[in-house]
């Protein structure tokens, strides 16, 4: 009986060990940890920039000056020459002769002098070409100053005005650029083209440049001084605004931060408000961003 009390006793522990056991292993989960997104980015550190907007133009390379070579007779041919194109000459220096003689009326021979002092840079006729006191017979350009003149279209006419600079870029020089300066506007606009005449002083004049040459134009209409300015596919649209994603470098987490957009040129955006020089800002992996999102900085550019 004594027997059967202790091996009642012996099951009964058993049976609550067995319970202990199953309360330890299926007792409430543990809490799962929560997994936090970090996203690579490239970022961008501003700094105050220039930012210059511009139209562009072609163009033909010309004499800032230019005068016709006219004979003193009535009527003759011409008998002599003495200059060809690309000669420099002196006022009144003689640059071709004119006979006036007709059957049976013998003439001496006229002079025709150089109006002005320059370089010849048209002489079309030859010897025997007939001219007359109203025939011009070539022309002597001043090549100290150089101009160049172009035709802007109507809808840019707001955004010419005297003394813009500019830049010429020529393909016999790849690579370099010659200042120039905006010098003379037209009164009024062609009403065939719809087009308004421009012409441009290239100063100080480069003597590797010559009249004939064409000339690529990027004339300088707006310039932004101390600005920021950041690529044009940073900005991002949330709600019907405008923002940028800005970098605490502290926490690595990022600020969304509604900006205002000045004007843009090529792929550069300004922004007149919203970010400060020294902000580092991402520029690449923020279209999956949110305000207050982890990242971790790929690179850094300036």
């Amino acid at each position: 009986m004594k027997m059967n009390k202790i091996l009642a006793a012996g099951a009964a522990a058993v049976v609550l060990a067995g319970f202990s056991g199953c309360s330890k292993k299926g007792g409430a989960p543990a809490a799962e940890e929560k997994v936090e997104t970090v996203f690579a980015v490239n970022a961008y550190k501003t700094v105050p920039r220039t930012l210059d907007d511009y139209l562009e133009f072609g163009g033909n390379v010309q004499a800032a000056s230019s005068v016709d070579i006219f004979p003193d007779v009535q009527s003759g041919k011409i008998s002599k020459l003495y200059v060809k194109i690309g000669d420099k000459v002196k006022k009144d220096e003689v640059v071709a002769e004119v006979d006036a003689s007709r059957p049976g009326m013998d003439y001496k021979s006229s002079p025709v002098k150089a109006p002005v002092s320059g370089t010849i840079t048209s002489f079309p006729l030859n010897i025997g070409s007939t001219v007359s006191a109203s025939t011009s017979i070539g022309k002597i350009s001043s090549t100290g100053k150089l101009e160049i003149k172009t035709n802007v279209a109507e809808r840019f006419i707001s955004r010419i005005s005297m003394y813009q600079k500019a830049e010429l870029t020529f393909d016999a020089y790849p690579g370099e650029k010659f200042p120039a300066t905006l010098v003379e506007i037209d009164p009024v606009l062609d009403t065939t083209s719809r087009t308004l005449g421009i012409k441009l002083i290239q100063e100080p004049t480069d003597p590797r440049l010559r009249a004939g040459m064409y000339a690529r134009i990027k004339l300088v209409t707006d310039s932004k001084k101390n600005t920021i300015v950041i690529p044009n596919n940073v900005v991002v649209t949330r709600n019907d605004e405008d923002i940028v994603y800005i970098i605490d470098p502290q926490t690595n987490t990022v600020k969304a931060s509604p900006v205002k957009k000045g004007i843009r040129v090529d792929d550069k955006q300004e922004i007149e408000m919203g970010i400060t020089p020294g902000d580092l800002i991402v520029i690449k992996g923020q279209a999956l961003l949110t305000d207050g999102a982890k990242v971790n900085i790929v690179s850094i550019t300036e």
